[in-house]
């Protein structure tokens, strides 16, 4: 029996962002313990998302786009752009700052944004490991096309791939795209798995999907999704997490007592300065 989960959804003035995971029903799937699905939304001219530098601990942060663009900075001295099919993989490990926003250029016409970020839990034995940031171009990310389906490997493995994005755990992370009426059964190759249609009219062994709504999998299954209308959606999973985490708005932990003294680290300045930004995101009051 799958279970269908609507996510929140935040109005961030005009631009929607739909949080998925953590939710009563699914705290996480695999390693992925935050799941936000960004747009669609055309900006007007003059505007974009302005993120000022806010801290993270004890997570990989994993941004993927299907438009528009976002530049990235962090306090390792990154500023990078994230373009369409990319995939910008910042590891927080014992602590990083960062800030995304739209590139100036952009903002001189209307744009579009459409896309997902995600957090994944990192294994307790990595939990406090340097931070560090990659980027992946789209041309060096795994790609199948056949019978209507474009899959991209983002991260981990699926569909007989490996992304060249390294990953702490076993992590399944696949774009999926399909034409009208093309069929995609879903391995069974990791212990769980959801399903997020960002796009389209989408049937799953028949059954209707709705839109903007995740979908996780029963494990052991090969569920057949078939598209109606052009569709995307997102395969994500993995192993299990290795024991409960604690997430306090961008931490997470093992420790409740870790996530305590980020708190402090934050409001004592320790995670450091994001070169060209002099703006930041205090800590909330609760």
């Amino acid at each position: 029996m799958t279970t269908i989960i609507a996510p929140r959804v935040h109005d961030l003035g005009g631009f929607q962002v739909r949080r998925a995971v953590p939710s009563i029903q699914a705290r996480s799937v695999g390693p992925f313990v935050f799941v936000d699905h960004m747009g669609p939304a055309v900006f007007e001219p003059g505007h974009g998302i302005d993120v000022r530098p806010h801290p993270h601990i004890g997570l990989a942060t994993v941004t993927f786009l299907w438009s528009g663009r976002i530049h990235h900075r962090d306090t390792l001295g990154s500023a990078q752009d994230i373009a369409p099919g990319d995939v910008n993989w910042m590891t927080a490990g014992r602590g990083i700052a960062h800030s995304e926003r739209t590139p100036q250029l952009l903002r001189e016409g209307e744009h579009p944004l459409h896309g997902m970020q995600t957090w994944v839990a990192l294994p307790r034995s990595f939990e406090e490991t340097a931070p560090a940031f990659h980027h992946h171009p789209a041309a060096s990310l795994p790609q199948q096309r056949r019978d209507g389906a474009w899959l991209r490997i983002v991260a981990g493995r699926g569909f007989g791939e490996e992304a060249p994005v390294k990953v702490f755990s076993d992590t399944l992370y696949v774009a999926i795209d399909l034409d009208p009426d093309a069929e995609l059964a879903i391995e069974d190759s990791h212990a769980e798995r959801a399903l997020y249609i960002l796009e389209g009219a989408a049937q799953l062994d028949g059954a209707d999907l709705p839109e903007k709504h995740l979908v996780v999998l029963d494990p052991g299954t090969r569920p057949v999704l078939r598209a109606r209308s052009p569709l995307k959606a997102m395969l994500l999973g993995g192993e299990p997490l290795d024991g409960p985490r604690h997430l306090w708005w961008n931490f997470v932990s093992s420790s409740r007592e870790r996530i305590e003294q980020a708190k402090e680290d934050w409001q004592q300045g320790r995670f450091g300065q994001v070169p060209g930004e002099h703006e930041f995101i205090p800590l909330p009051e609760r």
